[in-house]
């Protein structure tokens, strides 16, 4: 199989870390999306990444699709739980941990327009949800190891991209203070294999 992906989108490394927690050999095609003469639009009719291109020619698309079908193709480090209720709760994490990465790309992706054209009360909103989503994060991962349960998954990698994208756009927050539970967390994450080799470049 092969991914299409950016070395920056935080989406891109959410995949990129499933792949390397779950030992799965793929090739890299790092592409960037912006550019004029990208072919991330022959794989994603949406033109984003990261795109999963499987061995017989089937594209997936959107990050939550692709880690979703990479838990089934081998047991190896189960990351998503088998029941219903456990299940739902973990892909609530990862939707909690990509709002936050959706809304600081927004500001990342605003702040590059023109000033002029800038909008502050859409930056203003955008920043609210970070704010609001860390301390979501921070209060449900209380004092606990692991955000969901007692075993690392898909919960704990969204997170730690999420709280990897602010390090790396926007340095200048801090969100560790408020968050010191949360920021010890994100020092265990950083240190594993999967989360060192896919730090973002760019």
């Amino acid at each position: 199989m092969k991914l299409i992906a950016s070395l920056t989108s935080p989406f891109a490394r959410k995949v990129r870390v499933v792949l390397a927690e779950k030992r799965i050999e793929y090739d890299f095609d790092v592409q960037n999306p912006w550019l004029a003469d990208t072919p991330v639009p022959l794989f994603n009719p949406l033109g984003k990444v990261p795109v999963l291109v499987l061995d017989d020619g089937t594209t997936l698309f959107d990050s939550r699709v692709i880690v979703e079908y990479l838990d089934t193709v081998t047991p190896v480090s189960r990351l998503i739980p088998a029941g219903n209720r456990e299940r739902t709760l973990v892909k609530r994490w990862e939707a909690l941990g990509d709002g936050v990465c959706e809304a600081a790309a927004n500001i990342f992706l605003e702040r590059k327009r023109a000033s002029e054209q800038q909008s502050q009360d859409w930056i203003k909103r955008q920043e609210a949800k970070v704010e609001s989503g860390l301390r979501a994060v921070a209060e449900e991962l209380g004092d606990q190891k692991w955000c969901f349960g007692d075993a690392y998954s898909l919960a704990d990698v969204a997170v730690g991209c999420a709280l990897g994208y602010l390090d790396f756009r926007f340095p200048e927050i801090n969100w560790r203070e408020p968050h010191p539970h949360l920021a010890q967390h994100w020092e265990k994450l950083s240190k594993r294999p999967s989360f060192q080799n896919t730090v973002p470049k760019g």
